[in-house]
């Protein structure tokens, strides 16, 4: 009963397939990819993350889809109406296929961010499975009905004003309002590490690093190896995104040493890792880990809720909005007020208290700061270092 929970919760059924790309056999079945021949079961590595498909599936599904040819010249002739129909049907899903390609491109050309370009592509193919892209009365009233948040419907909205523009169009945008909204909960340090510990090493050395810097999660998945530094600790974000600022960050000797063990074999740091695979990673591996030690709130941690805790704890150790604006890369101190609102809920209840440390040497002066102590002043040769409760 239990192992059947596990193996719920884990993905699915394992399988002891060799994955091509770091040759780890501990992967599990993750779904089934539609292709020209039906449908392929595919895999997922635990370890690196890496999706793929077995051969010998491939091969039975091409048996299987030969055959499916075979039957289907055998069949008849189909109705006059239902075959005129469906050419009609396929002739103008065609073209909406094409226009929505055509405004990927235009995207693109306007120098749009890659991630702007695949959010405004994703909801515009919904859009045109409920409405006609083409007449806008049609899209508001699609709208309407959705049962999605408000913000979500504002996003939409904002997709389609860009695609009516790629066409040269103009519609009355119907008035929702974006509404900021503070997280459900700020996780604690040994929640973020107790996750770090029960994810495979890819996925592990990716939430270090976001624990550590506060990166996002496009940020650290576009790291180059040049921009690490294993000699002076430094880790370098050169290209931010949401147009923030490039930032430097002197890291801990344990995320060099996790990044130290990553294959090299690719310019970047994680590989070929999408933000797909890493986000279905952490998904499938945080809810295995909640069961495991008993904690629920550890199955709802997500990539940019430790940014969130980054800022947080930032703010509530410094009480500066500048410098927690300038460790997250924000332009404008306004979108860092939501660390002070957060740190105010969390910690209002705290008083200044400190846990105090003596540092004889420079070693355990260096362990000290690492776990996020700050240095205080220097009394009879021992340096004073602090750090809130």
């Amino acid at each position: 009963m239990l192992k059947a929970q596990s193996n719920e919760l884990m993905g699915g059924e394992e399988a002891s397939r060799e994955c091509p790309n770091c040759h780890s056999k501990k992967n599990w079945k993750a779904g089934v990819r539609q292709t020209e021949i039906g449908e392929v079961q595919r895999f997922l590595c635990r370890e690196c993350g890496f999706r793929f498909s077995e051969k010998s599936n491939i091969e039975s599904q091409m048996n299987k889809g030969r055959q499916l040819s075979a039957i289907l010249k055998e069949a008849k002739k189909l109705d006059t109406t239902t075959e005129t129909k469906t050419v009609a049907g396929e002739k103008e899903n065609q073209n909406i296929k094409g226009e929505l390609l055509q405004f990927a491109f235009y995207m693109q050309k306007e120098g749009m961010a890659n991630s702007t370009v695949l959010a405004f592509g994703r909801a515009m193919r919904r859009m045109a499975k409920v409405a006609n892209l083409n007449d806008s009365e049609s899209v508001k009233e699609a709208l309407s009905k959705l049962e999605i948040e408000e913000n979500t419907k504002v996003s939409y909205c904002v997709a389609y004003t860009t695609f009516l523009r790629f066409l040269g169009k103009t519609w009355n945008m119907p008035k929702y309002t974006y509404r900021q909204k503070l997280p459900e909960f700020i996780p604690t340090e040994e929640e973020i590490d107790q996750l770090i510990g029960g994810v495979g090493r890819k996925v592990a050395t990716l939430l270090q690093l976001m624990k550590e810097t506060g990166f996002r999660l496009g940020e650290c998945l576009s790291i180059p190896w040049t921009c690490v530094n294993l000699q002076n600790s430094v880790v370098t974000l050169t290209v931010a995104e949401k147009h923030s600022l490039p930032r430097v960050f002197k890291v801990s000797s344990k995320l060099l040493n996790m990044m130290g063990s990553l294959p090299k074999q690719n310019e970047k740091v994680f590989g070929r890792m999408s933000r797909g695979t890493a986000t279905t990673c952490l998904l499938r591996s945080r809810k295995r880990i909640a069961l495991k030690v008993g904690n629920p709130r550890i199955a709802k941690i997500h990539c940019h809720l430790i940014r969130h805790w980054k800022g947080t704890m930032e703010y509530h150790k410094t009480h500066d909005m500048d410098y927690v604006r300038r460790i997250l890369g924000h332009r404008s101190i306004l979108t860092t007020q939501i660390y002070v609102n957060m740190e105010q809920m969390l910690f209002s209840d705290i008083g200044d208290e400190y846990h105090v440390k003596v540092a004889s040497t420079v070693e355990e002066a260096t362990k000290l700061i690492e776990v996020g102590f700050e240095y205080v002043t220097e009394m009879d040769g021992k340096k004073l270092f602090r750090k809130r409760k």
